[in-house]
């Protein structure tokens, strides 16, 4: 990375800023290293920025600490390294066990270091640990995908998350497709895929509690799970994002020289956005959603008033006779065959 040594002071110096945008007393109860590849900078520097944390806020004895991990920059070594520094749970993007799939991906490590990664983990000591899936690929087939599932399950992976294969576009993968020199992802394929991970995950005792993600009891993700509760949260570093909890957004500027430079200049990193209420709706709907527990009734009610939460109730109606949508009275939620669809009935229920 340019400017490491740079780029992580200044971290450091946004970290012990004066802040007023959340109330800095309230205990942390996590802390999460990701995006980007965090796992590229030596240990020590992990450890350094713990330190800064540690002395600016009040973190929660216990407090579930995160690194996001690419499979490339796990040895035995940095995972002993990382668990002396802090780290109590990783986040690994192993995406599949086929070579063939993880070069048509873009991905440099190979199937068989993504396997020994899960060993190292094991034999490391990590019990609090997740792996990233991708399913809906033009290269997995039905039998590739339950391989893949079992060996995350003989590896006694706690958590996973599953993701349906996006082109994102202006990248090479893109640029293949178009050109037809590479298959183009299909709904329907990844449709049957989600289902088939959704069966095999749920009879193996995992709990489906996030649209892409499941568990074994106890051991979801808290700090993910903040997000979709809408709590607030802190970010720093170029393109970090905050959240007041209710009102307010902030992103940091992306770029690492110019966010270097404002921080040494004592000038503001951040751009900000002031939530309207149809905005804080459209944001409850789409979390709430994608939660196995689902919206909120009662809080729904107290946010936005009587109007619109018999307005919401009766514009779902549509979905609980498709058998998309269940409710208890207290809740609404997504049934299994409604999580296929969980962007298009969230957008169609937004303001």
């Amino acid at each position: 990375m340019k400017l490491k040594d740079e780029v992580l002071t200044a971290i450091e110096k946004e970290i012990k800023q004066p802040q007023h945008f959340i109330d800095a007393s309230n205990p942390v109860s996590t802390i999460y290293f990701g995006g980007g590849t965090p796992s590229y900078i030596e240990p020590k520097y992990i450890e350094g920025l713990l330190k800064t944390i540690y002395s600016t806020f009040d973190i929660i004895p216990g407090a579930e600490i995160t690194l996001e991990a690419n499979p490339d920059d796990i040895t035995p070594a940095t995972l002993q390294a990382w668990k002396n520094s802090g780290i109590n749970r990783l986040s690994v993007g192993i995406q599949s066990f086929n070579d063939a799939e993880l070069t048509w991906m873009g991905r440099t490590h190979t199937a068989k270091h993504a396997i020994a990664c899960l060993k190292w983990i094991n034999d490391a000591g990590f019990k609090n640990f997740s792996t990233d899936l991708i399913f809906g690929s033009p290269l997995l087939s039905d039998e590739d995908l339950l391989k893949h599932l079992h060996i995350l399950l003989d590896a006694r992976v706690p958590h996973l998350s599953c993701y349906a294969l996006t082109v994102e576009a202006k990248t090479a993968l893109a640029a293949q497709i178009k050109k037809n020199t590479s298959k183009d992802v299909d709904a329907e394929t990844q449709s049957k895929q989600f289902l088939m991970v959704m069966n095999f995950l749920e009879s193996a005792g995992y709990e489906h509690y996030e649209i892409s993600n499941f568990a074994i009891p106890g051991m979801q993700s808290k700090h993910n799970s903040s997000y979709w509760e809408g709590k607030p949260y802190w970010g720093f570093g170029p393109a970090a994002h905050s959240f007041n909890g209710r009102t307010e957004r902030r992103w940091n500027i992306a770029n690492n020289a110019m966010y270097v430079k404002q921080i040494n200049n004592h000038q503001p990193v951040f751009t900000s956005e002031l939530l309207t209420p149809a905005d804080q709706w459209n944001e409850m709907i789409m979390i709430s959603l994608r939660t196995s527990t689902g919206v909120n009734l009662t809080e729904m009610g107290k946010r936005f008033g009587t109007d619109k939460l018999e307005s919401f109730k009766s514009n779902c109606t549509v979905y609980f006779n498709r058998g998309y949508m269940e409710t208890d009275n207290k809740y609404i939620r997504l049934t299994k065959e409604g999580k296929l669809f969980a962007d298009g009935i969230a957008a169609d229920l937004f303001i």
